[in-house]
C-alpha cells in the first residue's frame, strides 16, 4: 500500500457567525473553520422560516386548484 495517498483526517473547530462553535474532523488545513450560518441559526432549524408571497402567487394557485386554507 502505498504511503502519503490519503489526507490528513484531523479535529477542528467550527465557528459560527453567531458565536455558536462545536468541534467535528476535517482534511482542510489549520484548526478553525469559520461559517455563515449553522445549524443553530439557520430560519428552517429555528422554525422561524417565512413563505414570501410575491404578488399573491400562492393565493391564485389555491383558488386555481379549489384547496382550502
Amino acid at each position: 500500500m502505498k504511503e502519503n495517498t490519503h489526507p490528513n483526517y484531523h479535529k477542528v473547530t467550527v465557528t459560527c457567525a453567531c458565536g455558536n462553535s462545536f468541534e467535528t474532523g476535517s482534511v482542510k488545513d489549520g484548526d478553525i473553520v469559520k461559517i455563515d450560518i449553522c445549524n443553530k441559526c439557520h430560519p428552517y432549524f429555528t422554525g422561524t422560516q417565512k413563505i414570501v408571497d410575491a404578488g399573491g402567487k400562492v393565493e391564485r394557485f389555491l383558488k386555481r386548484y379549489g384547496i382550502n386554507k
